[in-house]
């Protein structure tokens, strides 16, 4: 047996149901369309351009019939009557973007319509909120009984603003981006029996920068655009190929290893690029989303310039490896340099010795800032004199030795010749005092250690100083 409800009961349900219902009559609507029909418009968007108001219109030929108890409620209303005798105040701004929409699916012939938008109560507080509409069975041709369900969405979209809000003013650098491509690149990778990717990319090279081109930008926020320096998020999502390029592929063919294996949230260092060309060092965070971890459709990479501190870093490690005044190495890294090449012995290895001469009496007469002058002109002989893999460092105060590996002793020799070359060069550039250094070399054997080396080589240093000062004392 079947149970038909009566109409008492439809307006019961009708009255007390959980959500903003409204009975409408849009016949008014219909009268305009057709007249508009007759006139001969075909397109109504285009109408509504040239005439701004029509929309306005025909929110005013709106004809509620009926409400029900939650929408008074909503409205914030006192009671039905109030409510439908001030309906302007409902039907206003914001809501005519929405309007418009409707009016649109109206003219297609459309008998339903969903979206978002905005109504007010009567107090004139926003509403946000998600509107359906439809059109009654055999009302379809004059529209004269619309029903319209509303429902209060607004804690859920001030959530949403409150997020992106967040998300704009965060003072790191923030994106979502869809990788979903990429997810579907390794799936079809996998179904061809691709199971290392390391090995893939080592024979694939190319597919590193193939898979940035797959990540998809969703959206960043103000401070990525501050960070790359460009003028607007348009600028700097049109001239992505400037910002990741270079430095940045070899850090994110690991992102791409990790992906595969199955880490969806990793952080590590890199490189990206301003539009003005400047590198940026980077920290990257990268996470797919909760949710989804089957697709990879909505990931969020936050990125923090860390140029300051990789600079710092740079600088602290550049002080502890280098004579501050004369820019060359200093005694630690010589040494360390020298346990080095002892512990992968690979002979010869020719070492230098060098002294200035007369210091002493420079300091004295001149004073020690024409001393330190004197220091600094030395460095500047030995580093023109210097060739790619070999070392110089100040080792003492006036003391300064040269590695030159896998060259023997005539070549050691020839070095120190170069070197006195460079010294009265540099003579004829500078004012008193005048700048002279004695040097000895050694070069090593496979018995003698080099620590003996550099021994040999500082003897061989102060023969050279002693025979400096005898001929000194014979002019």
């Amino acid at each position: 047996m079947s149970y038909n409800p009566g109409e008492e009961y439809l307006i019961t349900l009708f009255e007390y149901a959980p959500i903003s219902l409204w009975e409408q009559d849009f016949s008014r609507i219909k009268a305009l369309f057709d007249a508009l029909r007759g006139q001969g418009v075909q397109s109504l968007s285009d109408y509504m351009d040239e005439h701004p108001q029509f929309v306005d219109e025909c929110m005013q030929k709106i004809k509620v019939v009926n409400v029900n108890r939650q929408t008074v409620s909503m409205l914030k209303a006192e009671s039905k009557e109030a409510l439908l005798s001030h309906l302007d105040r409902v039907f206003r701004d914001g809501m005519r973007h929405h309007f418009r929409d409707e009016l649109l699916a109206l003219w297609r012939g459309d008998v339903g319509w969903s979206g978002e938008g905005v109504n007010y109560t009567l107090e004139g507080d926003a509403l946000d909120i998600i509107l359906h509409w439809r059109i009654l069975p055999e009302y379809e041709k004059n529209w004269e009984r619309v029903l319209v369900t509303i429902e209060d969405i607004t804690a859920r979209k001030t959530a949403e603003r409150r997020v992106r809000a967040l998300f704009e003013a965060s003072p790191i650098s923030l994106w979502e981006e869809d990788y979903s491509a990429i997810k579907n690149f390794f799936d079809s990778l996998r179904a061809q029996g691709v199971t290392d990717f390391e090995k893939y990319l080592e024979e694939n090279p190319e597919t590193v920068l193939q898979c940035a081109a797959l990540i998809k930008v969703l959206d960043v926020n103000q401070k990525t655009v501050e960070l790359f320096g460009a003028a607007s998020k348009e600028h700097l999502l049109g001239n992505l190929d400037q910002v990741f390029r270079d430095g940045m592929k070899d850090h994110f063919a690991k992102e791409l290893l990790d992906l595969w294996n199955g880490h969806l949230e990793y952080e590590r260092e890199g490189v990206n690029y301003s539009l003005t060309g400047d590198p940026i060092n980077i920290q990257l965070n990268f996470r797919i989303m909760p949710g989804h971890e089957r697709d990879f459709s909505w990931a969020l990479v936050s990125i923090q310039d860390i140029t300051a501190r990789k600079k710092a870093e740079e600088y602290l490690i550049y002080l502890g490896t280098h004579d501050v005044m004369t820019g060359l190495y200093n005694r630690a890294y010589f040494e360390e340099c020298i346990l080095k090449l002892e512990a992968k012995r690979s002979d010869p290895v020719s070492i230098v010795i060098l002294d200035l001469n007369n210091l002493k009496r420079v300091n004295d007469i001149f004073g020690h800032a024409a001393g330190d002058r004197l220091i600094r002109r030395i460095a500047e002989v030995l580093n023109a004199a210097l060739e790619p893999g070999q070392v110089a460092a100040r080792i003492g105060g006036d003391e300064f030795a040269v590695i030159l590996p896998d060259r023997n002793g005539e070549d050691a020799d020839e070095f120190i010749k170069q070197v006195q070359t460079l010294v009265n060069l540099n003579n004829k550039y500078y004012r008193e005092p005048e700048l002279s250094v004695s040097a000895g070399a050694t070069t090593s054997k496979p018995s003698s250690s080099l620590a003996k080396v550099i021994s040999l080589a500082d003897d061989a240093m102060y023969r050279n100083k002693g025979e400096y000062h005898h001929r000194r004392k014979d002019d």
